[in-house]
């Protein structure tokens, strides 16, 4: 019997499938609702004592009415001060975080790239950015760099010259267009600052792929590009998600940060109902607690992308 050789190839490569990791069940016990029952009662006790102690009553009536208002106009119900900064907010977190990845997988390819120039702006891009404070990145970047380059962009003069119908299609992405210069500064200057840590988790993740598999990737012929997109971020993608959650869900915390320099985001205008209403706890817990909601929500949507990402492989 003849027997016809040939060259094996990639198709022929038997890979066991990875077994995906055993979902946990969460179970309650007797101990865990006596812990809630402490930690409720404790929290009732503690605002018993501010009472009394401090003479504060408690008056949440007088903030629920900055979410929704009646115009007076068409008096039907409007977003208030609260609500609108709420989806300047969700605004912000969103568009930063789409502009952030992009701007961590152009960094991180260049980390990793064979030419030292590349290399050198990535890592100087990175270094300078983390080694600064919020704050004061905030501040050199709204009120030094943007100088440079937004009166040439001239945002709010090329809208208002765009017909009614793109301007209403672009408030309803970008917010309203009287404040889409003080919304792009925002978006640009949490963009760079998140980019750079998502730089080093891009990073992190394609040097965690094993080095054999981009090396028989390029003996069979593709390109860099090919490789990155078909070999190496697929599987980086699946070590870095964890990585990726904390740094978005950091991005939301910190769009608290453009506040400092009078973007109407939510904390921005908590602080413009604290000071009408003069109820300064109701007005922050209340903020904290929105923070907390959107928080938790994209935690747990990052976290069924990872356990549907992890049966994948």
């Amino acid at each position: 019997m003849q027997t016809v050789g040939r060259r094996l190839g990639v198709d022929d490569a038997v890979i066991p499938a990875r077994a995906a990791p055993p979902a946990t069940r969460l179970a309650w016990n007797r101990l865990d609702l006596l812990w809630v029952v402490v930690v409720a009662a404790l929290l009732g006790a503690g605002m018993l004592k501010s009472q009394g102690a401090f003479s504060y009553r408690w008056d949440w009536s007088s903030v629920w009415p900055y979410f929704v208002k009646t115009d007076v106009l068409t008096g039907q119900w409007a977003p208030n001060l609260l609500l609108q900064g709420l989806m300047t907010t969700l605004r912000l977190a969103l568009w930063g975080m789409l502009i952030a990845t992009l701007v961590g997988l152009v960094m991180g390819w260049m980390r990793n790239h064979a030419r030292l120039l590349l290399r050198m702006v990535a890592s100087a891009y990175v270094m300078t950015v983390r080694n600064i404070p919020p704050v004061v990145f905030v501040f050199i970047f709204v009120y030094f760099i943007s100088n440079q380059f937004m009166p040439f962009l001239a945002l709010d003069q090329r809208v208002s010259a765009l017909p009614v119908e793109v301007q209403l299609f672009l408030s309803f992405l970008f917010g309203p267009m009287e404040l889409i210069n003080n919304f792009f500064l925002g978006l640009v200057c949490l963009s760079v600052f998140s980019g750079a840590y998502v730089t080093e988790i891009v990073r992190a993740g394609s040097d965690s792929v094993p080095r054999g598999q981009t090396e028989a990737a390029r003996s069979l012929g593709m390109t860099n590009l090919d490789i990155m997109i078909r070999v190496v971020w697929p599987q980086a993608l699946r070590n870095v998600l964890p990585s990726l959650t904390g740094q978005f869900i950091q991005l939301i915390k910190d769009s608290s940060l453009v506040s400092l320099v009078s973007i109407q985001e939510l904390s921005f205008m908590a602080q413009d109902v604290q000071v009408s209403t003069q109820r300064v706890f109701e007005v922050f817990v209340l903020t904290a607690v929105i923070y907390f909601c959107i928080c938790f929500t994209l935690s747990q949507v990052f976290a069924y992308l990872e356990r549907r990402h992890g049966r994948a492989y």
